[in-house]
């Protein structure tokens, strides 16, 4: 059974028209409602491998136009995915549902206390646009969690995904610098999420009581089976919450008094409540910033220096391999970058370590950190070149490097593509050798490799196999390396689901990890939440066979693959690989969809419609050549190219040829020369 061909939940409306859905919501609704084919399949994917068709896709207005949709889609059944900047690389933003995007409309700034060192905000509104207004506002304040996709992911989806990125040790998860959210249940019922709220607010105190009651009853196994590591987002934050219940009891108190549901929401991929605001913690900006940046010819001397390194109270430790650094050399935006990496003294660059250092009070501090960095070198081995970065543009610049790590992957030549399905694991620092070692093993047992880069700071490495998905020997492969490492994983203290959540790439996994009792307590909570299951379904609580891993992808989207076709094209493109890699080349990262620095996207920063982002017109080019924008369901094997489709055309028509996406994009390499030189 498919991840589609599973039963629906029992909320959910069996046959769905679309037609006259889409008619009844232009009748109700003041915000876009976009059911045609072309419209639809935009939103079929998001940053992960995965292609899933929705039923139609609204724009609201406002909050109150997002309710009328909400209650609207609870009134006659129909599933719902709440959306930001679709930037999920698990695939848990793809869905047969309502995509609700807020990403346009909703994101304002709504109000700061500098004195609470907190603010309020819409949903939509991304974390680098957030920062940018605090500043401009003159607050010397800042939201601390930043994701490589901080530019283009919401505080919404943040919420949803538990974002944490390079900081994290020091300022935490989204979790720890969150205070409240308001939003709706997947009925239209307003709910105000918070410590405390339960106390007088109806609707949180109906669905805390239930969540304590569930914690309390699988009290033991949540101690046993959630794993320790610093990051974690895998099912239900049951943890967090039963550490608020502590509290209850270590204070006498009731423990309505103490839970905070809003950090539940946290990591629930959409599956229990829509986001509308959030309150925020914020922190001071630090006086400086400073990175000690480490050049190693052995990525295992790289990673075996990371305990050391963390002695010094950095910020951020993050860890990029010669893989990445190489398909940067062949960009024209990246190339640049790469420059102010130090090389060791001997060998060829195979992997560097970002140290960043924070000054809190007074600038001198860093020179203090970076004296400390200097002392520490001779113990860390020979052979290692060091570069003390103070200048802002710089480490902005290698910051960047590191951001750009998992898109520039998705520009490697050949049939094997850099897959994301392991890229998550989370392991205690310590034992990051061990799984590293263990986990290339498991890589080269395939007869592939992979590359590697992390927030090493916390233990989440992010590795990347080549596989093609487009042989069965790779996707029995995939299935394999997912297993093995998610055990892997789990016998180091650890879990496969750091940071990105679990969605179709890892939920398969979920009850090998925490057993059926627990996924029995996430279906108890999902329900407390979303009786009718209507909100992301199928995520989180409704663990698949391993082998959907490899189902319904960009590739293959139905149930059998979609070859490109042979086309004789004018323009050469050995560039990028051939024409049949150029369709493919854009991994959906979004990073077209920032609003300021650089130029890529105009016409998107105008209209902040994905439709004319260049990963728009980019999914609408692939979409098009391989023939499926057909609004007939079923054509069987027939997918020619539709090079007149009018909707195409008119999605490609705002394109300003700036060719800034040409030196922006991170996919943009030039493959005929890293070929020629790797």
């Amino acid at each position: 059974m498919t991840s589609l061909e599973r039963p629906q939940p029992l909320g959910i409306a069996p046959d769905i028209d679309r037609n006259r859905h889409a008619r009844a919501l232009r009748d109700i609704l003041r915000g876009e409602v976009r059911f045609s084919k072309h419209d639809r399949m935009l939103y079929a994917t998001d940053a992960s491998l995965y292609q899933i068709e929705p039923i139609g896709v609204v724009i609201p207005a406002d909050e109150e136009d997002l309710r009328a949709a909400v209650q609207y889609c609870h009134e006659h059944r129909l599933p719902m995915l709440p959306r930001g900047g679709g930037t999920s690389l698990a695939g848990q933003c793809t869905n047969f549902a309502i995509v609700l995007d807020t990403s346009a409309t909703m994101c304002a700034l709504h109000s700061v206390d500098p004195e609470a060192r907190s603010c309020t905000v819409g949903a939509g509104i991304t974390i680098d646009d957030l920062n940018d207004q605090l500043r401009a506002r003159g607050h010397a304040l800042f939201f601390a969690p930043d994701p490589s996709t901080a530019r283009q992911a919401t505080i919404a989806g943040c919420i949803g995904n538990d974002a944490a990125g390079t900081r994290s040790i020091k300022y935490g998860r989204t979790a720890e610098n969150l205070i409240a959210v308001d939003g709706f249940l997947a009925s239209g019922e307003r709910i105000h999420l918070a410590r405390g709220s339960a106390t007088h607010d109806e609707n949180a105190r109906r669905i805390a009581t239930s969540v304590i009651n569930v914690c309390r009853e699988h009290e033991s196994l949540i101690r046993e089976r959630f794993p320790k590591t610093l990051r974690r987002n895998a099912g239900y934050a049951l943890d967090m919450m039963l550490d608020q219940i502590d509290e209850a009891r270590r204070s006498g108190r009731d423990p309505l008094e103490t839970v905070n549901l809003a950090h539940l929401v946290c990591g629930a991929e959409g599956t229990l409540a829509l986001v509308t605001q959030a309150t925020l913690a914020l922190h001071p900006v630090p006086k400086r910033r400073a990175l000690g940046v480490l050049g190693f010819n052995s990525m295992d001397q790289a990673i075996a220096c990371v305990p050391q390194l963390l002695e010094l109270g950095p910020s951020a430790v993050e860890l990029l391999d010669d893989l990445i650094v190489g398909l940067a050399m062949k960009n024209i935006e990246y190339r640049r970058y790469v420059e102010l990496m130090p090389q060791p003294p001997s060998g060829a660059l195979k992997a560097m370590l970002s140290v960043e250092f924070t000054a809190e009070h007074d600038p001198s501090e860093i020179e203090e950190r970076f004296n400390a960095l200097r002392a520490l070198i001779p113990s860390l081995g020979a052979n290692i070149g060091v570069a003390y970065l103070n200048d802002d543009a710089d480490i902005a610049n290698v910051l960047k490097l590191r951001k750009a790590g998992e898109p520039l992957l998705h520009a490697i030549p050949g049939a094997r593509m850099p897959i994301g399905f392991v890229e998550d694991n989370a392991v205690p620092v310590e034992n990051l050798s061990t799984f590293v070692r263990e986990f290339r093993r498991i890589i080269e047992s395939h007869d592939t490799t992979a590359s590697f880069y992390a927030h090493a700071s916390v233990g989440v490495l992010h590795v990347r196999p080549l596989l093609n998905l487009r042989d069965p020997a790779d996707c029995a492969a995939m299935e394999d390396i997912a297993v093995r490492a998610a055990e892997l994983a789990k016998s180091l203290g650890g879990v496969m689901s750091g940071e990105h959540g679990d969605g179709r790439a890892r939920g398969p996994l979920l009850e090998h990890f925490f057993g059926p009792e627990l996924i029995r307590a996430f279906r108890e909570v999902k329900a407390a939440f979303d009786p009718l299951g209507l909100l992301n379904p199928g995520n989180i609580v409704d663990p698949l066979p391993i082998r959907t891993i490899h189902e319904h992808t960009r590739i293959h989207p139905a149930d059998h693959d979609l070859p490109l076709p042979e086309i004789d094209t004018y323009m050469d493109y050995a560039k990028e690989g051939g024409f049949d890699h150029a369709v493919e080349l854009c991994n959906g990262a979004g990073v077209c969809r920032k609003k300021q620095g650089g130029t890529m996207c105009p016409s998107y920063m105008a209209t902040l419609d994905e439709r004319h982002s260049t990963r728009g017109r980019g999914n609408a080019l692939r979409l098009a050549i391989t023939g499926q924008l057909h609004e007939t369901e079923d054509r069987g094997d027939q997918h020619e190219p539709q090079w007149g489709d009018a909707d195409t055309l008119e999605t490609l028509d705002l394109c300003l040829s700036c060719k800034a996406c040409k030196t922006e994009c991170p996919s943009n390499v030039d493959i005929a020369a890293y070929k020629a030189e790797y």
